[in-house]
């Protein structure tokens, strides 16, 4: 069975860098945190949420990789960052990204992105990601989540 473009394009990515994982699309929507964990059976704090910030002087985009059950707290982002951030719109996301909000991936995005990735993801051993659609998922081990991100780790609540 083969894959919607934009899972695909996930799938080369995740190809490309060497990690061995296969996106898979679900007849469920994964849209939410929790829609996405009882679709794959997994508990929803391995759900990583992939939210986009901008920052609010420079419009800069900021990538947030958030557990399924924590809530960003924009203060100690925005302090990691060094300026205010506010949540991104639709258009910006997609913009930035190549993907739709519900679907967004961890890598894979349009152009490189500052990332982000809550301290608690660490603390888990499998995680699960969007890979660029509402319905489209990958495994992955949580001690590569740094490596394929080039990201930050964080204290995000």
């Amino acid at each position: 069975m083969s894959l919607s473009k934009s899972a695909q394009s996930v799938q080369d990515v995740l190809s490309k860098k060497g990690i061995n994982a296969k996106v898979v699309e679900l007849p469920a929507s994964t849209r939410s945190a929790e829609e996405a964990a009882k679709a794959i059976g997994c508990e929803v704090a391995q759900i990583i949420k992939s939210l986009i910030f901008r920052t609010k002087h420079t419009n800069k985009p900021i990538l947030v990789l958030v557990s399924g059950v924590n809530r960003v707290n924009e203060k100690l982002i925005a302090k990691a960052v060094g300026e205010e951030i506010t949540k991104a719109d639709a258009d910006f996301t997609r913009e930035v990204t190549g993907f739709a909000i519900g679907g967004i991936p961890p890598v894979g995005h349009k152009q490189k992105i500052e990332t982000f990735i809550d301290e608690d993801l660490l603390k888990l051993k499998e995680l699960w990601a969007a890979a660029g659609t509402p319905n489209a998922v990958f495994s992955l081990d949580s001690s590569v989540i740094v490596n394929l991100t080039d990201g930050k780790v964080v204290a995000i609540k």
